[in-house]
């Protein structure tokens, strides 16, 4: 079970109040997938963050040139994030998740977990500025990828 000792470890969460973190913990649940499971589909509603603790998922996208999907990235370490879809409108996946070993994964119900930021504006602003790098990286990282299918 997460606790919020556990959760300030998550890159996203360090150095977020106790009292937040509490509150983090109690919206949030944990799932476990067997390798080849999808986590979520390019394409669906995002309403979750997903956080790894242990496995590897491997993100992938479709292209239009090419029958099979593209792999992006790879969340292996455990503490990373993914699926920030969730709380970025559009509120779509912009990839697909796809365990590349058995995992075990923190959920959290995008929705509440922005009203709690809103309640916490500082806060907010941190985990924020945290979300964007992680989509910067990704982006990178999906450039790169790319760019060598050309």
């Amino acid at each position: 079970m997460i606790n919020t000792e556990t959760l300030s470890q998550f890159s996203l969460f360090n150095g977020l109040p106790e009292s937040l973190l509490g509150e983090i913990v109690a919206i949030s649940t944990e799932a476990s997938h067997k390798k080849g499971e999808f986590v979520f589909r390019e394409g669906e509603k995002a309403d979750k963050l997903h956080f790894l603790i242990n496995g590897s998922i491997a993100l992938r996208v479709k292209l239009t040139s090419r029958p099979d999907s593209v792999t992006v990235s790879f969340v292996s370490s455990p503490y990373q994030s993914f699926g920030w879809s969730g709380v970025v409108p559009p509120y779509h996946y912009t990839s697909s998740a796809e365990c590349d070993e058995d995992s075990n994964l923190l959920i959290i119900p995008a929705e509440p977990f922005m009203k709690l930021l809103e309640k916490n504006p500082e806060a907010g602003f941190k985990v924020m500025q945290r979300i964007t790098v992680i989509i910067a990286d990704r982006l990178r990282n999906s450039r790169q990828a790319l760019l060598k299918t050309i």
